[in-house]
């Protein structure tokens, strides 16, 4: 077991070079090993590129293969997409073992590809570091099995749970590190989130910054599409698009077209009974119709509170400082409940420090 875990997290190490260009596929690294011996690697570069395993395979022309081990982080698909079966490639090549970490997800297929290669003679190993697996793909697997994006809201606050003063003053509370880190969760996401008054009080860009990789989607939940044209959100290009969530209404309005004309897309959502917007609606499109899988929000306390009640939060990622201010804006301040056993619960996933800042994630 020793061995299958040291080049089954080489695979996933491998997988993690597709992060922010294979989506909505999954990170998928691939192994060949022979004799004990490492002889080709492979990973799923881009969306439409060939798999991991036959990535890999590609650099074994000319090797025997009956006797080597393939290694990778998710099950091998048996299904024609837009690239064919890897199943295919593994058994033409007759590979001894199959070494897999996670089981595709999808119900209706989960432990296809596992069969159709026992079946053909080749030996199957499962569950090899299986929660790292899981825990590199929680965005696939959170769309493939619900149709709906994962959702990380991220905030940087003080250590007595601030993200602002009361005049909305914030920069900075966290350290450079800890902002640097933040930009990585951009790269790595599908789409960042801000509400209406993070985005006309802080005019934010929402790219990427510090760190290299992809600018994801930004979206702007405006009902009433009240912001300003010239706000940074709003110039857009083919690495800087935008859409803008706003009322089915206003969907319709000159605004709308006037904001469609600079390259923003625009987004209906239905209206909950008190007249805010349909977050739940607004989420469900975003997978539907822009095949966004993941979804980071980085907005102020009425937002997050109002995925955090609504329990449309996955994953909560806080930097926390060093730092008091006794009162302000607090980050999770318009959650309303009546006593201890209503309070919304998250479990700890890890925890780490980055200079004085602490850096903690926690999961449903």
């Amino acid at each position: 077991m020793a061995n299958h875990e040291f080049f089954m997290r080489r695979a996933q190490v491998l997988a993690q070079n597709g992060t922010g260009l294979v989506s909505p596929n999954p990170l998928v690294g691939t192994v060949i090993v022979k004799n004990g011996k490492i002889i080709a690697e492979g990973w799923h570069h881009a969306y439409g590129m060939p798999h991991a395993e036959r990535d890999a395979i590609s650099k074994c022309d000319g090797i025997d293969l009956t006797d080597a081990i393939l290694y990778v982080n998710l099950e091998p698909c048996t299904h024609h997409g837009k690239q064919p079966p890897c199943t295919d490639a593994i058994i033409e090549k007759k590979f001894k073992t199959v070494v897999i970490a996670s089981n595709d997800p999808n119900l209706n297929v989960s432990g296809d590809g596992s069969n159709v290669l026992r079946k053909s003679g080749i030996e199957v190993i499962e569950g090899v570091m299986k929660n790292e697996a899981d825990w590199l793909n929680r965005f696939f697997f959170k769309h493939i099995t619900s149709g709906f994006p994962y959702v990380i809201l991220k905030a940087g606050q003080t250590a007595d749970g601030f993200t602002a003063l009361d005049s909305g003053e914030s920069k900075w509370i966290t350290n450079l590190e800890s902002r640097t880190e933040a930009h990585k969760l951009r790269a790595q996401v599908d789409a960042v989130m801000v509400g209406f008054n993070t985005a006309e009080k802080d005019n934010p860009e929402l790219t990427v910054r510090h760190v290299e990789g992809r600018n994801p989607w930004r979206i702007a939940l405006d009902k009433n599409l009240k912001l300003d044209t010239n706000l940074k959100l709003f110039q857009t290009d083919e690495k800087h698009r935008t859409i803008i969530c706003c009322s089915k209404e206003m969907s319709e309005s000159e605004k709308a077209a006037k904001l469609q004309v600079l390259g923003n897309e625009i987004l209906a959502s239905d209206l909950e009974n008190d007249g805010k917007m349909d977050l739940k609606d607004i989420l469900e499109k975003l997978e539907r119709q822009y095949r966004i899988t993941s979804v980071l929000v980085e907005g102020g306390a009425t937002l997050h509170s109002n995925f955090i009640e609504k329990g449309l939060a996955d994953e909560l990622q806080l930097f926390v400082a060093p730092k008091f201010f006794g009162h302000g804006i607090s980050t999770f301040g318009q959650i309303n409940i009546k006593g201890v056993e209503e309070a919304p619960t998250f479990n700890l996933k890890q925890v780490r420090q980055i200079g004085d800042d602490i850096h903690a994630i926690y999961i449903k």
